[in-house]
């Protein structure tokens, strides 16, 4: 039982009902031209308040125009905004739940061209462009906007707000001494440095009165050469408290850090706990903890063992918004899990795109489905292949009433997802597979293993529908010497299944995510390895968190990487190519590891000339791409028949 977990917590003068806070995260959409919120974010936060969170928070919201940190993010510097909030307050509390609005300006990494900042000093990642150093005036107006923006809040009947000390955003660009090199009263000591958030504060607190609670996230490392540290953070906790903070939120990481702010699969779950731990010794105010904390069994011991006060949970509430509720009642294998992939989320968010998540389709999606009927008619469904997408799928036309049917040809489920999950770090994309096999397994759904797709069998079951999801499987290039050579050509899938043998010494021809993980894979067993990618990039495919990490374990493995590769030919024993205008040769190799394109497995559709049945392609089957697509495309077939 998780019973710290779901114990009440006191939050200035109010209460949470659970430990659970669901961290405000910059979704980029449900807003208007205006800024003004939607339909769309409102339906966002109310599935997720129905799901049972104690507290929740309305991520990137902007106290000044000049400080959005993306597009389409909720404004809070304009009283025409407090209309939709206190319509999106009033849906949204009917769950008793705490709800907030996370205060912010993003200073340097603003997505604006025309950025302000402490000093003038560019952010050392992602977000490029000049800044200009504001002047003291202008301090003193954003902080003031800060309290602007908090009372338009209180009028809009947000329960507290959440200062962005964290991230590399603004008031965090004040606080560390590799962004601040100010000289005046802002800037050069402990004490200067922090003038500008005590003034937020007080600012506030002089515009909602000192009953209305003000937490703050902020970061307990920046992990960056000449950023703030945990010291810094232990030594301004105290003062925080004593000027009326609510509640500390410790995270860590700003854009350029080597630990990233929102950390990928191949991050220990917790990462960021030890830095509340810390924090937590030196407040008598409630800590809360972030980090990768996926499992509930862990955040009730992070409580329980005294490490910090509540837990935020933000990847895997967009992954199921249900997830406070079915932890409650100790359905873990009911959570669809967050894989820590990055890519729907904070990868799309940073192209300036919707956010989303690759295991639920679902996000962004919550007004439209919220009054999404069950079908006139139940059929039944068969469907070819047992791979995430057929899985999927299989789910979905289950939950709708349908009967269905999976056939697959292979003795196992899980397709390439299953054999992507053997690679170092990789391990939790299992878990989404597993989810599918437990949630098909209640809901009744019979897959035939090492059973293919047959007219036969079409007919056995009298299927109204067949959905091919078939997959993909790696396509053989057309190189000069490759099959002359007396190296062992093998596949990605051969390599990662353990079919093959590879020797010492190995060419993965390829740059792309499978490529780079087959390498990871092969350089975690002793082999020497080079990658010839002939494109321009490294894995595209691939959230650039979690091609960070990725390549920061190729480096550890000494794994060489070349791109924009022209190869000239194979040899009996190595490769001779081109690149950054430099003929090289290689020779002394054992293996080719072929992991470039894949070729859609679409054999099964000639069926469809032999039968009145109606087939549909998804996945891989439809073209080869990643995770995100094959379980999107799977759910909308099941929603649109």
């Amino acid at each position: 039982m998780l019973t710290r977990l779901f114990s009440p917590i006191r939050i200035g003068n109010l209460t949470s009902k659970n430990r659970l806070l669901m961290s405000a995260m910059s979704i980029n959409f449900g807003v208007d031209e205006n800024c003004c919120v939607t339909d769309q974010l409102v339906e966002y936060f109310v599935e997720r308040a129905k799901g049972g969170v104690g507290m929740m928070l309305v991520g990137g919201g902007s106290v000044h125009p000049g400080g959005q940190e993306l597009p389409d993010l909720p404004q809070m510097y304009n009283d025409s905004c407090i209309p939709a909030l206190k319509d999106m307050v009033q849906r949204v509390k009917a769950y008793d739940v705490l709800f907030g609005v996370q205060l912010m300006h993003g200073g340097r990494q603003s997505y604006l061209p025309q950025k302000v900042a402490p000093s003038a000093i560019p952010a050392p990642a992602v977000v490029k462009g000049e800044v200009r150093a504001l002047e003291i005036a202008e301090i003193k107006e954003l902080a003031s906007c800060f309290g602007d923006s908090a009372r338009r809040c209180r009028d809009s009947g947000f329960d507290f707000v959440e200062l962005h000390g964290a991230h590399g955003y603004l008031i965090n660009q004040f606080l560390a001494p590799n962004s601040n090199i100010r000289t005046d009263e802002y800037g050069g000591s402990f004490e200067n440095r922090s003038r500008f958030l005590f003034e937020i504060i007080e600012d506030i607190q002089t515009k909602t009165g000192k009953d209305f609670p003000i937490g703050i996230r902020i970061n307990g490392n920046d992990y960056i050469e000449n950023g703030w540290e945990l010291k810094d953070t232990v030594r301004l906790a105290p003062l925080l408290e004593k000027a009326g903070i609510a509640y500390l939120h410790v995270s860590g990481g700003v854009y350029g850090s080597t630990e990233l702010t929102i950390p990928s699969m191949y991050t220990p779950h917790g990462c960021f706990v030890h830095l509340a731990e810390e924090v937590k010794k030196h407040v008598q105010i409630p800590v809360v903890t972030v980090g990768r904390i996926k499992y509930p069994e862990h955040a009730e011991s992070i409580i329980s063992e005294g490490k910090a006060d509540m837990v935020a949970f933000g990847r895997s509430f967009l992954a199921d918004p249900y997830y406070p509720e079915k932890a409650r009642k100790g359905e873990f294998a009911k959570i669809r899990p967050c894989i820590g992939c990055c890519l729907g989320c904070i990868h799309a968010v940073l192209a300036k795109e919707p956010g989303s998540c690759v295991v639920n389709p679902g996000v962004g999606r919550e007004y439209k489905l919220k009054d999404e009927k069950l079908p006139s008619r139940l059929q039944t469904i068969l469907i070819a292949g047992a791979g995430p997408a057929g899985l999927a799928a299989a789910r979905q036309f289950a939950l709708k009433g349908h009967k269905v049917v999976v056939c697959e040809k292979k003795q196992d489920s899980g397709g390439l997802l299953s054999l992507a999950a053997k690679a170092p770090g990789r391990g939790e994309l299992d878990d989404i597979l597993n989810f599918f096999r437990k949630e098909l397994d209640a809901l009744g759904v019979e897959i035939r293993h090492n059973t293919e797709l047959s007219l036969d069998l079409i007919h056995e079951i009298q299927a109204d529908q067949v959905i091919l999801a078939t997959g993909s499987m790696p396509d053989m290039p057309v190189i000069k010497g490759l099959f002359q050579t007396k190296m062992n050509l093998v596949t990605n899938v051969d390599v990662m299944s353990g079919k093959e043998a590879v020797g010492k010494n190995v060419i993965v021809l390829g740059g792309g995510m499978t490529g780079l993980i087959t390498a990871d894979f092969l350089a975690d067993q002793g082999k020497k390895v080079v990658v010839l990618n002939r494109k321009k990039s490294f894995a595209e495919e691939m959230s650039s968190n979690d091609r960070y990490y990725l390549r920061e374990r190729l480096k550890k493995g000494k794994v060489v990487l070349y791109k924009n590769v022209s190869i000239r030919q194979f040899t009996d024993d190595g490769v001779v190519f081109k690149a950054n205008g430099e003929e090289i040769t290689f020779t002394g190799f054992d293996a080719v590891v072929i992991s470039e394109k894949q070729s859609s497995i679409r054999d099964a559709k000639d069926l469809e000339k032999m039968t009145s049945v109606k087939f549909h392609l998804i996945g891989d089957a439809k073209s080869p791409r990643h995770l995100m697509y094959c379980i999107s495309e799977a759910e909308e077939i099941a929603d649109s028949i």
